[in-house]
């Protein structure tokens, strides 16, 4: 198990290598081509026998990643690892979160309270609130069997009413929870009601609001 906790902390009057071969000697032995391999991994070649006192937030953030893979882990913990870097180097940071995932085959858990990073790193999630676990499993999984659906019509109040009777739930004037394969039925019974529609759209939910939802029920 490899990890990195938000801010990782170095000897800043040593440089990145020589902060990596202090780290790992206390708890295996590293060879010489395995740290290039990582420091290459987290793009610090250039850069990786500088003093760590000249290095920004983001390199920092590179070299905690780097010591977390050695020795190589099947499972690297982190935490908040974009937590203070600037758009560019999120991406880069997500980039390379992905290719730990998919070209080395890592687990990785990943700990952050930026709900739109874990929108687009995680496949599955675990929602914490006080102290108590209130979902775990595919993030998608959390809106059930049920889509929200927006609708502009002519008769809000009348389309209302037939949503309801087709088993949608009204969220709001305008938006509907209900399931995928009855929106066409609706569609239809608005039609032959006398209801004008301008547009019928399926909205998609993100994890923020999914989130919030969830802990609201509590």
């Amino acid at each position: 198990v490899g990890a990195i906790f938000e801010a990782p902390a170095f000897y800043d009057y040593l440089s990145g290598w020589k902060n990596i071969e202090i780290f790992t000697s206390y708890s295996h032995r590293i060879s010489n081509a395995e740290m290039r391999e990582a420091v290459q991994l987290v793009g610090l070649e250039s850069r990786i026998h500088d003093p760590v006192r000249v290095y920004s937030h983001g390199m920092r953030q590179r070299l905690g990643l780097a010591q977390a893979l050695l020795p190589a882990p099947e499972v690297v913990l982190l935490d908040e690892p974009t937590e203070g870097l600037d758009p560019e180097g999120i991406h880069e940071m997500r980039h390379l979160i992905q290719r730990l995932n998919r070209e080395r085959g890592l687990t990785v858990l990943l700990s952050s309270h930026l709900l739109s990073e874990i929108e687009q790193l995680c496949d599955r999630v675990a929602i914490l609130n006080k102290g108590q676990l209130m979902f775990n499993g595919r993030w998608t999984d959390l809106a059930g069997d049920k889509q929200h659906v927006r609708l502009q019509v002519d008769d809000w109040p009348a389309a209302a009413l037939i949503a309801e009777n087709c088993g949608a739930a009204v969220v709001e004037p305008g938006l509907l929870a209900m399931k995928s394969e009855a929106v066409p039925e609706l569609v239809a019974r608005l039609v032959s009601g006398g209801v004008r529609i301008s547009a019928v759209e399926p909205v998609k939910r993100t994890l923020e609001q999914l989130y919030l939802e969830t802990v609201a029920g509590t």
